[in-house]
């Protein structure tokens, strides 16, 4: 009898570790991936693209959790209050990690010290898009611009969005234009309005823009990128066309919240290395001209984040956005 019991204790003892080993294994149930923005735009579009190639990388299903409001913030914060266990991840974009840090009068979270980089999956350039009856140049809209000082304007989806800021950011970089700025309650109406010869020229996203460029509606003048867009090699980028070192975009990041266990960013981060090799990846990001990251690593993020903050703190100041 005292022999049974001293097999079944041994036995219990060697089967323990793998109990734990079972319990420790990273994911065992479903991922959250929140998008601060509402349904259907461009970062969700993006977000579920990633959680659908991330659940067999994973092993289990990352699923898309949209948290709107607040340029982003109140997704933000829902990731930074999680529990840091790797169940609950941000796919951050430029407003709640370039902008919000300097445009927020009192800002909800810090975008550094509140957040663990985990992977960069892809940069979305901006285009600058005229109304057709503009000049069909870069320089040639400065010039016009210039000499006819307060007459014309351009348009935004808000102030102190990505759009507003890139507008800010080309008017300093061109040397000074006295442009009005004209704030829309999203990107859509300013489109609308340029079409309409309402505003001369504004930014937006090149996937929103093609289509009415090739119609003849509006003209991209340039592509805000360092290289070309394989989807439209025909566009001259903002560099190429006379404005050096010009770019502006918005970007998808992976993040989690602070505290994260090692063993949780290393399987996410390589779950992401392999996501950025997948030709099907590549392919969707192509086809709506945003820029697969080619080094996605957790310090290649936690550096992108601190650049882009420092690149756009200067830009905010200067054009007096501040959002109570």
């Amino acid at each position: 009898m005292k022999r049974r019991h001293l097999l079944a204790a041994s036995l219990g003892a060697l089967a323990a570790p793998a109990v734990v080993r079972a319990q420790d294994k990273y994911p065992s149930r479903t991922v959250r991936l929140v998008v601060p923005f509402a349904p259907a735009g461009p970062t969700d579009i993006i977000g579920r693209m990633v959680a659908e190639k991330m659940t067999p990388l994973l092993g289990q299903t990352m699923i898309v959790e949209n948290k709107a409001g607040a340029a982003g913030s109140i997704g933000a914060v829902e990731v930074k209050n999680a529990k840091p266990d790797g169940y609950t991840f941000l796919f951050a974009p430029s407003s709640t990690h370039a902008i919000n840090p300097t445009a927020f009068v009192h800002p909800a979270y810090d975008a550094v010290k509140d957040f663990t980089p985990i992977s960069s999956i892809c940069v979305n350039p901006l285009v600058l898009v005229v109304h057709p009856s503009m000049p069909d140049s870069v320089m040639g809209l400065v010039e016009l611009m210039k000499k006819n000082p307060g007459k014309y304007s351009y348009g935004s989806s808000g102030a102190g969005s990505i759009l507003h800021l890139a507008g800010e950011y080309f008017k300093r970089e061109v040397g000074g234009l006295d442009v009005v700025h004209v704030p829309y309650k999203g990107s859509g109406p300013a489109l609308q309005d340029l079409m309409a010869n309402n505003i001369a020229w504004m930014f937006e996203t090149f996937s929103t823009t093609l289509q009415q460029h090739r119609a003849g509606k509006v003209r991209i003048l340039a592509y805000a990128h360092s290289k070309r867009a394989p989807i439209a090699p025909e566009i001259p980028t903002m560099i190429e066309a006379g404005v050096k070192g010009y770019e502006a975009y918005t970007f998808n990041l992976i993040l989690g919240p602070a505290g994260l266990p090692k063993n949780v960013v290393d399987t996410v981060d390589q779950a992401s290395r392999k996501l950025m090799t997948d030709p099907t990846v590549i392919k969707f990001l192509d086809n709506i001209a945003a820029v697969p990251t080619t080094d996605t690593s957790p310090e290649r993020t936690a550096k992108f984040i601190h650049d882009e903050i420092a690149k756009w703190a200067p830009v905010i100041k200067a054009a007096g956005v501040r959002i109570e």
